[in-house]
């Protein structure tokens, strides 16, 4: 069976991550403290707080930026349930919209018509590692400063709705040269197992908010909210004599230990790597499945944009979402593991309990209906990407008989 999406773990890995084991540090530690450095500058944003998920991450941002209840945060109905579940955390509303017609990210003029005089935070999600239209939803933001209304000393110092990327898909992505981290206010990364970049599990916020923001201010703030609220880390209750700390706050534990770090200090060191075996397998896909008349193939690049090649979302024309699941069904029986990517949040228990219905959001149906993600990773060879093909072929000849 050809896996969906293993993470490459080779020697070597074993050997730093081994280093790290013998060198004493196992939680957060020097390798933690490397890698937020290394992230800073491959990014170029301002600053970077590593923390043990995507999810812990955006969900202490919005604590910090004040989000509660009563406040609204825009989210794009085709994501995965996290970006819903940090702000329901923070007694906040997802206020979900439709995605593009162009590609599978959130749609600009459903953002424009669900601003409010409430909305807080506008979170784009970079679905498959594709970047949103980042001008056009700071245009957006920079119209609403009228009717924005801030609740604390940073909102009013902001003076208008922040945003907040997810880009949980994104590591390495590119919107008008920019790097995805340094593109909108924060940005939050998932370095998840399945994901480009991976710690295992682990995540990063990246912080490039306007002048008048002191982020070294803001990095130290982090650093003791992520260790319930701790004025000291380990490494400097570890001087001498330095035992006794302070608890400032009633924070949260979600520091990145060291080993997770090790892990992805050789990942990035070798991340063009990694990204130009993607790209040649998107274009493997391309050049085979731009051919036939039933493949609809993902936008990857612009003169704009440039994904990261996190997924390959293969969409099968005029089919409904039974016979793009016997699809699947006929791939996986040659011995393909492929995947959805995503199911629109309202068709998930939790958030039709809470009110959301399919059918307020067409085009996220429409895409995800039709979507199958194909595997895309760097151990994946040439004569695997030939078999991904066939299968594809073949299971779509077997059901639709094109």
């Amino acid at each position: 069976m050809i896996p969906f999406s293993p993470p490459r773990i080779d020697q070597r890995v074993v050997d730093e991550v081994t280093a790290a084991l013998l060198s004493g540090w196992i939680t957060t530690g020097p390798r933690t403290k490397l890698f937020e450095k290394k992230i800073t500058e491959y990014c170029g944003c301002q600053t970077t707080v590593a923390v043990n998920s995507w999810t812990a991450g955006m969900e202490i941002l919005l604590r910090w930026w004040g989000v509660g209840p009563g406040d609204e945060v825009i989210i794009p109905v085709y994501t995965y349930c996290a970006s819903a579940n940090v702000v329901l955390h923070t007694g906040a509303t997802p206020v979900m919209v439709d995605i593009s017609s162009e590609d599978f990210n959130i749609s600009i003029e459903k953002i424009k018509a669900a601003i409010t005089e409430r909305t807080k935070v506008i979170m784009p999600v970079d679905i498959s590692g594709y970047p949103c239209d980042y001008d056009a939803i700071y245009q957006l933001v920079e119209a609403n400063r009228t009717i924005f209304q801030a609740s604390n000393e940073k909102q009013e110092k902001l003076g208008r709705i922040l945003i907040a990327a997810d880009a949980a898909h994104s590591f390495g992505a590119s919107y008008k040269g920019k790097v995805s981290g340094a593109i909108a206010d924060v940005t939050c990364f998932s370095f998840h197992a399945v994901k480009n970049l991976t710690t295992a599990e682990g995540g990063a916020i990246c912080f490039n908010l306007p002048t008048g923001f002191n982020h070294e201010e803001i990095y130290k703030e982090f650093c003791i909210k992520i260790l319930h609220g701790q004025s000291k880390d380990a490494m400097a209750k570890a001087q001498k004599g330095a035992w006794r700390y302070d608890v400032l706050e009633p924070g949260f534990k979600c520091n990145m230990t060291d080993l997770q770090a090790a892990i992805g200090l050789i990942e990035l060191e070798r991340y063009q790597e990694n990204l130009d075996r993607r790209k040649t397998i998107f274009e493997a896909y391309d050049a085979a499945f731009q051919q036939t008349s039933w493949a609809i193939t993902p936008i990857h690049s612009t003169a704009d944009k440039k994904t990261c090649y996190h997924l390959y979302q293969l969409r099968i024309a005029d089919v409904n979402e039974e016979q793009r699941d016997a699809i699947i069904q006929e791939i996986f029986e040659q011995d393909v593991s492929v995947n959805v990517h995503f199911q629109p949040l309202p068709l998930l228990t939790a958030y039709k309990n809470l009110g959301y219905k399919m059918e307020d959001y067409p085009e996220a149906w429409n895409k995800y209906s039709k979507e199958i993600s194909l595997p895309v990773y760097f151990n994946l060879t040439d004569e695997q990407v030939q078999q991904v093909i066939t299968a594809v072929k073949t299971a779509v000849f077997k059901v639709l008989q094109k």
